[in-house]
Parts: C-alpha cells; sequence; structure tokens
C-alpha cells in the first residue's frame, strides 16, 4: 500500500459531527415548524451569503481531516533491484499528511531560506553574495538573494516579473467569470426541470424577480460564488510559481500556513460546543424544572466556576495536561497524534468553562415554561419528569441552543487566537491563525518589518468570523418567535 491510514482523535469527531449534522438535517425536514424556519434562513440574502463562505472553510478543513503516513521507498521499488521476499514489512514515513497536504505539495515543499514578501522573486534580507565584475573578478556584495523556488520560472528575466504576474492574473479573471457563468447556468437549469418553468423564468426566479413570493436567496449564493472565484482564480494561478502571501522566517510558505489554520479553527469552534453542549443542556433545563435545592446546587456550581478568572483556569489545565503528555511519550506514534492530543485537551477545557452562559438561558426558560398550562396539565396527570423535560421543554428550547451554538462559534475561534498568542493553546507544531500571530509578534518589531504573515491570518479569520456572524444573525431571526 503506498501510504497507511492515520486516524486522528479530532479526524474522528469532525466526521463524526458531520454524521451528525446529516442526522439533524433529515430530522428538520420531517419537522415542519422546523422545516419552515429553515426555510426562512434559505431566503435571507445576509445569511444564504455567509453561509457559502463558511462551505469553503469547512470544505478545506474535511480535506485536512483526512491523514496518512506516506510509504518510504525501498531499494525494492528502485528500477533494476529485484524485490525481496513477501515478508519484509513496508515502512512508513512518520510525517502525517492529509488530502489537502497532497493538493499543496508545491506549497508544502516549496521552502525558501527565509524572509520574502508577497510574489517577491528575491528574499527581504541581504546577504553576502559573490558576484562577479565586468572586469572578471569576483567580488563580495552585499545584496537581496534569488529566491530559490519564488519566480524561478522567470531564469534571467527577473524584470518580467510584472507582465508575468499580469498575464497570469488576466488569465485567471477570465477563468473565473467562465466558471462562474457555468455554475450559474447549471443552477438555473436545475431550478427550470424541477419547477417545469421556461429558462428565462428560472433566470429571473435565480435572481429574486418574476415570483410574488420570496424564495431561496440564489442571488446572494451566486454574488458571493463570483466574489470567491475572482478571490481563488488569481491565487491558483499564481501560488504554482510564486509565494502570492511571502514566506515567514523559515521559508515556510504563508499561503499554505493559512489554509492548514482553517481546520483547527474549525475543530476549536464545533468540538468545544458538542463539549458543552451536555453539560448547558442538562443543568440548564434541571435547574430551571426542578427549582429548589437542585437550582441552587447548580447556580452555586456556576456561579463559582465564573468567578474564577478564564484565563487563569485554562491555563492551569493545558499546563497540567501538557505534563500528562510530557511524561508519557510512549502513547504517541508521532508528533502529530501528540499535537492533535493537546488540541482536543484544549477543547475540552474551553468547553468545560463556556457552558455556564448557555445553562442560565434555558434556566431561564424553562422557569417560564413550565408555568404554561400544557405542563402543568401533564404534571398533573402524573407524568414523569423525565417525559415532561423530553417531550415538551426540550424541544421549545432549542432554538435557543442552536442559536447560541451558532453565535459562541465565532468566540471560539478568537479564543484559540487569544490563547495561542499567550503560549497556551494549541501546540507550537500545530498551524493556527494564533500560533501565526503568536509568531508574527516579533517580526513586527524588526526593521524592515515583516507584514504579511499578520495580515494573512488576520484577513483569513476576519472572514471566518463574520461569516459565522451574519449567518448566526440569520439563523436568530428565523428562529425568533416573533416572526412573522
Amino acid at each position: 500500500m503506498p501510504f497507511l491510514p492515520v486516524l486522528l482523535w479530532s479526524d474522528l469527531l469532525i466526521w463524526l459531527l458531520l454524521a451528525a449534522g446529516g442526522l439533524l438535517a433529515w430530522g428538520i425536514a420531517r419537522n415542519p415548524p422546523l422545516r419552515s424556519a429553515w426555510v426562512r434562513v434559505g431566503q435571507s440574502r445576509a445569511g444564504m451569503a455567509s453561509a457559502t463562505v463558511l462551505l469553503v472553510f469547512i470544505l478545506v478543513g474535511l480535506l485536512d481531516s483526512v491523514h496518512y503516513r506516506p510509504r518510504l521507498e525501498s531499494k525494492a521499488d528502485k528500477p533494476g533491484v529485484v524485490a525481496p521476499g513477501n515478508g519484509q514489512a513496508a515502512a512508513y514515513g512518520v510525517e502525517v499528511l492529509s488530502l489537502l497536504d497532497s493538493a499543496l505539495t508545491s506549497l508544502r515543499t516549496r521552502n525558501e531560506k527565509t524572509y520574502s514578501e508577497p510574489l517577491a522573486t528575491r528574499a527581504y534580507g541581504k546577504e553576502m553574495l559573490e558576484q562577479k565584475g565586468t572586469d572578471g573578478v569576483v567580488r563580495q556584495v552585499q545584496d537581496f538573494p534569488r529566491l530559490k523556488f519564488g519566480g524561478s520560472h522567470l531564469g534571467d528575466q527577473e524584470g518580467g516579473r510584472d507582465a508575468d504576474v499580469t498575464r497570469r492574473l488576466l488569465a485567471a479573471l477570465g477563468l473565473a467569470v467562465l466558471a462562474w457563468w457555468a455554475v450559474a447556468a447549471a443552477i438555473a437549469a436545475a431550478l427550470a426541470r424541477s419547477t417545469g418553468s421556461g429558462h428565462r423564468a428560472a433566470w429571473q426566479r435565480l435572481w429574486g424577480g418574476g415570483t410574488g413570493e420570496r424564495g431561496f436567496a440564489w442571488d446572494a449564493v451566486l454574488v458571493t460564488l463570483a466574489g470567491l472565484f475572482l478571490a481563488v482564480a488569481p491565487l491558483l494561478a499564481l501560488a504554482p510559481e510564486y509565494h502570492v502571501f511571502g514566506t515567514d522566517k523559515v521559508g515556510q510558505d504563508v499561503l499554505y500556513q493559512v489554509l492548514k489554520s482553517i481546520r483547527t479553527a474549525l475543530i476549536i469552534g464545533l468540538v468545544t460546543t458538542l463539549v458543552m453542549l451536555p453539560f448547558a443542556v442538562l443543568l440548564g433545563i434541571a435547574a430551571g424544572y426542578f427549582r429548589g435545592w437542585v437550582d441552587d446546587l447548580i447556580q452555586y456550581g456556576y456561579t463559582t466556576l465564573n468567578s474564577i478568572p478564564g484565563v487563569l483556569l485554562i491555563a492551569a489545565a493545558v499546563l497540567m495536561m501538557q505534563v500528562v503528555i510530557d511524561t508519557h511519550p510512549q502513547w504517541f506514534a508521532t508528533a502529530a497524534e501528540r499535537a492533535d492530543l493537546r488540541l482536543l485537551a484544549l477543547c475540552f477545557i474551553l468547553g468545560m468553562t463556556s457552558w455556564t452562559g448557555l445553562a442560565r438561558l434555558l434556566r431561564g426558560e424553562t422557569l417560564k415554561l413550565a408555568q404554561l398550562e400544557y405542563i402543568q396539565a401533564a404534571q398533573a396527570f402524573g407524568v414523569s419528569g423525565l417525559r415532561i423535560i423530553l417531550r415538551h421543554i426540550l424541544p421549545n428550547v432549542m432554538h435557543i441552543v442552536l442559536i447560541s451554538l451558532v453565535m459562541d462559534f465565532s468566540g471560539l475561534v478568537l479564543a484559540e487566537a487569544v490563547l495561542s498568542y499567550v503560549g497556551i493553546g494549541v501546540d507550537p507544531t500545530m498551524i493556527s491563525f494564533g500560533t501565526m500571530i503568536n509568531n508574527a509578534r516579533l517580526e513586527l518589531a524588526r526593521e524592515p518589518m515583516v507584514w504579511w504573515s499578520l495580515a494573512a491570518a488576520f484577513v483569513f479569520m476576519v472572514v471566518l468570523v463574520l461569516a459565522a456572524n451574519l449567518f448566526a444573525d440569520a439563523v436568530r431571526d428565523a428562529f425568533d418567535p416573533r416572526a412573522v
């Protein structure tokens, strides 16, 4: 086998979450009130535009969640060498790669010596170089050395870089327009077949016209796709020959780093919610329904937890977990498994410290629901408290759970960046927005200033958080009981 599949714990959780999302979608389709609420989400232009951006991030994260260890080349693999017996076991590398790494092999392997600016052909700092003068004498001069990979296809025609970049950009933009037109035509054809109308009516419906009622916000999806195509196509055209976002201190491509950071951000945002959800739902509803000493005990618990500074609590838990990891190296076959365990530990710690807000909301809503007539009627008929919670209270608070989880996602992504910046976040060997910002801290103080690593991490993180916030607003508006 040319590779050895590797299943990290975080990979397993991501694919389980994906399967749970599929089951949730199936359940929503069978529930008319929930289905109508999500139809209103689909009618929101801001919601569908942000959902399109989030789907792109999720696709990148899924590609980075299929891991394997490549097989090492042996003597039997070389031409002209007779293979040994079948009893010889294949050897695999210790480096754990993903499908995203395979797709970005050129970015991952084309490392320079040190810093270089975006689209540069020379390094960012001067070095002593040997230069042959017109008189044939070789002299030591201080100059910017030529990059090993960036713009290497230009050869001696280094001055043609601007023309080459312009040509690639124009070609990429033209292909982006054609690709967008093909996608729009395919969607219009699908709408025409599903509705039985003509292509002209389908195009009108696609852009929000021709019907008296507002349908799915296809126009927002297409506009967002146009922006994504126009942004991604130039990257695909320039990345094979240039470092589009420059390189960092060790010469690694910054574009590769920001793409690898997406999976870390998604895990922090999604897995942490998976950890906090049982605590918040169980304790919040129990406090509001049973009241009395149960309510007092739960309130005392989350009030005490909130009284402890969150950063100090997280720092103490992370440091204790790091001690456990350092004293048991035999648990991990690769460095990726070690970093993955610390990432999951961080998710668990964040989940244990961030469930209190949702629990308070659910407690207040349950206190209100418990006073309604149908709940009191069920109690009068002798229905057990557990059955009342499962059949009557839980379905009526799920909109609060959903809204809170979607809105907390962006806060958790930012929390990882802050924690990694202060050194108590993910493992230093794992690429994340926080580690990129932390590494760029000293780069801003040097002269000349290295700005592109911080700028790239900032832009991608802002786009992810902004899309999550806009989608959360659309979900909140759709599930608002006062919505018409």
